[in-house]
């Protein structure tokens, strides 16, 4: 078993840093066959040496930006999680929030990133906020879908066993559920960070967004892509982590391929 999963993992890390080696090399070949001057598209190498230079004033922002983050994603799961819980056991919720979730899906969400600033100020809040937003409603549909696409047969065995609504919904459905809900949660571990940091365009004075547009306005481009690169990597840890415990909760849901 342990074999099976090391294996598709190694070759998944050596794709990614073949890729990653790949998209570095035709960068410097861009840069190499264009001329293009440094402050419109610096090379790799300008951006590791920035990276190097400025490596303390990048690792402060990008811890705030990481709490942002992961403050808005972990708020968003759980309000996701109860909402979809709610509509699942009340017919009349599902009747009058179903069609205000959807209606809410029409409004950009990065319009609101002023008003959430005017409201909750240049702090962590608004971009917290910001996050939840974002990741809120991918984890409602997907835990609702899944919640309401329950195996006949396991609600027929419950009908039979005149099981409570209440114990079929968190012993059944919630398990059976759980694939779904871990999707949602792989696509919002994604777009969190998207929000934290439109959050940090709009209005702050701390994280990555901050630090590059202060880095566009000072023309230093290598500091900004520098950023952008720990966005980047930032995104992907937290996409790598929330990915190992969904796939370990999918295990516990009894409903893992374990052929």
């Amino acid at each position: 078993m342990s074999a099976k999963r090391s294996g598709p993992s190694l070759v998944r890390i050596w794709e990614a840093t073949l890729a990653g080696m790949f998209l570095i090399i035709l960068w410097q070949g861009v840069v190499w066959v264009t001329e293009v001057e440094s402050f419109i598209l610096p090379g790799p190498l300008e951006v590791a040496a920035a990276l190097r230079d400025h490596a303390g004033l990048i690792l402060h922002h990008a811890l705030i930006t990481a709490a942002e983050v992961v403050a808005g994603l972990a708020l968003g799961v759980a309000a996701g999680i109860l909402t979809a819980l709610h509509l699942t056991m009340s017919r009349r919720g599902r009747k009058l929030l179903m069609p205000a979730l959807v209606m809410s899906q029409t409004i950009p969400v990065f319009a609101l990133a002023p008003l959430l600033t005017l409201w909750l100020g240049y702090g962590l809040a608004s971009k917290i906020a910001m996050a939840i937003l974002i990741v809120y409603f991918p984890v409602t549909s997907t835990f609702l879908d899944g919640l309401q696409n329950t195996p006949r047969g396991y609600l027929d065995l419950a009908r039979t066993m005149r099981s409570p609504s209440r114990s079929t919904l968190m012993q059944i459905r919630v398990p059976a559920a759980v694939p779904a809900l871990a999707s949602g949660i792989k696509l919002a571990a994604v777009y969190a960070p998207i929000g934290a940091v439109i959050g940090e365009w709009v209005g702050a004075s701390n994280g990555l967004g901050y630090l590059m547009l202060l880095a566009n306005g000072r023309v230093k481009i290598d500091l900004m892509f520098a950023a952008l690169i720990a966005l980047c990597v930032l995104t992907v840890a937290l996409r790598a982590a929330v990915g190992l415990a969904c796939n370990r909760a999918v295990e516990w849901s009894g409903l893992a391929d374990r052929t």
